[in-house]
């Protein structure tokens, strides 16, 4: 694609594949505009995220979602990932240009996948969110400065996310095979549904680059259980609102009315993993006020990328969670 226009290109990449949004910038942001994804997780390596294998999929997402809304050009383009604050170094050194030379982008912002659930959650209001999927991170503003806590990835952290669920379900699951305390017959009658023979497992799992996904699949089964009353599955489920609203309430701003919101395919899980959570949000943070989050993080690439376009953007910047450059031409 050549040329130079005023359309928008939003991207929310994470753990469980690559979403775009390619609209016109016009118009308050209500023109045309066409969504597209891949399940296909951008690879990582020894200089983080793939810069290359991250074009090699947005590419033809791109142009597929270009000749849908027939946008003559993109002059903004927002990226959205997850692991960008750690393993963003690539992306950050090499999309700008490579966006420019590929779709004529002229402005780019290389956002952590936080600060677009934030702005997508939230838009620019003072508060906290809790952005749960594959992975788990909070992210707060007093709209001074960013605070964040986990997202540390399915080795290190992520605690109460998806793959953290998925994975300690599949430990009562082997604890049960074993014989060992702390086991649930449910939990792995439910592992060997999915998985088969548990002494097969650590060679579905360990091997896999999709790993964080394969753990979270296993996520739903837990909350099932504990909706069936496993206790083993519903302590596993306690345990994660524990950590959550330890991060929430670790970038909460302290001061005012802050709200509070959360978002993320995780609670769709249900009262299994929510009613714990809140009881633990309500005791922890009281002067937090509960909303219900306006939109995903593919909405708040959308909202980044209208308002920079427009020039009306006004939330915080920080080299590792919201960098913005501009390309000469």
């Amino acid at each position: 694609m050549t040329g130079v226009g005023d359309g928008i290109l939003a991207v929310d990449s994470g753990g469980s594949g690559l979403r775009i949004v390619v609209g016109a910038a016009g118009s308050g942001g209500t023109g045309p505009r066409a969504q597209w994804e891949s399940r296909e997780p951008v690879r990582t390596g020894d200089r983080g995220i793939d810069a290359v294998h991250f074009m090699e999929q947005l590419v033809p997402l791109v142009r597929a979602a270009v000749a849908e809304t027939g946008v003559g050009g993109l002059g903004t383009a927002v990226i959205g990932a997850a692991g960008l604050a750690t393993l963003g170094d690539a992306l950050r050194a090499e999309l700008p240009a490579a966006l420019a030379h590929e779709f004529g982008v002229r402005t780019v912002a290389l956002v952590a996948d936080a600060v677009t659930a934030y702005v997508g959650a939230l838009g620019p209001r003072p508060g906290a969110v809790v952005a749960a999927g594959t992975g788990l991170i909070a992210i707060g503003t007093d709209l001074t400065r960013w605070r964040r806590a986990d997202g540390w990835g399915h080795l290190l952290g992520d605690c109460g996310g998806g793959a953290w669920i998925g994975r300690a379900g599949l430990e009562a699951a082997l604890r049960a095979h074993d014989g060992r305390e702390g086991g649930s017959a449910r939990l792995l009658a439910c592992a060997e549904q999915l998985f088969g023979p548990m002494p097969q497992l650590p060679g579905k799992v360990y091997p896999r680059p999709d790993r964080p996904a394969v753990l979270a699949s296993f996520a739903p089964r837990v909350s099932a259980c504990a909706a069936d009353d496993d206790p083993v599955a519903a302590g596993i489920l306690r345990a994660a609102a524990r950590h959550m609203a330890d991060s929430a309430t670790a970038v909460c701003p302290s001061d005012g009315e802050p709200r509070l919101a959360l978002t993320g395919g995780l609670f769709k899980m249900g009262d299994p993993l929510v009613v714990p959570l809140e009881e633990e949000l309500a005791r922890r943070l009281p002067h937090a006020r509960r909303v219900p989050a306006e939109g995903d993080p593919l909405h708040g690439s959308v909202r980044i990328a209208t308002g920079l376009a427009a020039g009306s953007f006004t939330l915080p910047g920080a080299e590792k969670m919201l960098y913005v450059v501009t390309t000469k031409r």
